[in-house]
């Protein structure tokens, strides 16, 4: 009787792996798909025009484009993963209130920008150098920033040379895939979360046709000659002090970096308020406009 009994769980036991591997499978698809929504029309204290952006291959990307004062800059503004340019609006107010044009984009798969998938800042680098030439077309001779925030800093970085804008912020941007899955499922999984990161990866290239050596912003930072301003948080456990720390030593000169006192992984412009503004605004106003 015993014998029979535990012949019966046998066939569980047997398939314990293979429900595994299919959360695990599951859990991956769930990383990378598509958060498309409508962002309504603009608000109605940023007179932002709606624009479509198309890259290289002829991908469509949504945004606005706020108009600013002639021979003061522009401003390109990345959102970060699962966000999309809603994110970034109290960033445009300030910056057009100082005169800047801001363009604002949704990357593909986020927003109203049509995608198969979320990658991390890898095929969203192609949206950068394609935002950045519409900005280059639209303000011939106008010197232009960028801001990154997470996802849409890595996106920059990874963009590279053909990337370069004037100035570049970069926000809570994380140096490898790895390192940012292992640092989010240990929040919420402890050690039992580090030890699920490298599975968890193994997904990557089934879901996405990439390797995580792919996505290692540390190993691209130093070929942006542009000068750069990183932001971070002290208390930020998704992207921690170390990891910004390690980036920050990868850059080339001339680099800076603002830590946050008591910060986590929020939104540092809405989190420091007017010391995020009078930071971007200097840094903006010493690249851009040469004061």
């Amino acid at each position: 009787m015993r014998a029979r009994r535990r012949l019966a769980w046998l066939p569980w036991l047997l398939s314990l792996p293979i429900l595994f591997f299919l959360a695990i499978w599951i859990l991956g698809w769930a990383l990378v798909h598509p958060v498309m929504r409508d962002v309504g029309a603009p608000p109605s204290d940023l007179p932002a025009r709606s624009v479509m952006i198309f890259d290289a291959s002829g991908h469509p990307m949504g945004g606005w484009f706020v108009p600013g004062v002639e021979h003061q800059g522009a401003v390109l503004l990345l959102h970060g993963v699962r966000a999309n340019r809603l994110s970034m609006v109290d960033r445009a107010r300030f910056l057009h209130t100082a005169g800047y044009a801001v363009l604002l984009i949704d990357f593909q798969a986020s927003g109203q920008s049509p995608g198969d998938a979320i990658t991390f800042g890898y095929r969203e680098a192609d949206d950068v150098k394609a935002a950045l030439r519409y900005l280059r077309h639209q303000l011939p001779g106008e010197r232009i920033g960028v801001i990154g925030t997470s996802m849409g800093g890595a996106a920059t970085i990874l963009a590279g040379p053909d990337a370069q804008a004037d100035a570049i912020v970069l926000e809570q941007v994380y140096p490898t895939i790895r390192q940012a899955l292992e640092d989010r499922l240990a929040i919420r999984l402890g050690t039992v979360g580090r030890w699920l990161a490298p599975v968890l990866l193994a997904t990557l290239h089934g879901h996405l046709d990439i390797y995580p050596e792919q996505l290692r912003p540390i190993d691209h930072i130093g070929s942006l000659l542009s000068p750069k301003l990183l932001i971070v948080g002290d208390r930020d456990r998704h992207t921690t002090l170390a990891e910004s720390y390690a980036m920050v030593q990868a850059a080339r000169a001339p680099k800076e970096l603002w830590i946050v006192r008591s910060a986590e992984h929020v939104d540092l412009c809405r989190y420091a308020g007017d010391a995020y503004q009078r930071k971007v605004l200097q840094f903006f106003a010493a690249h851009l406009r040469g004061g």
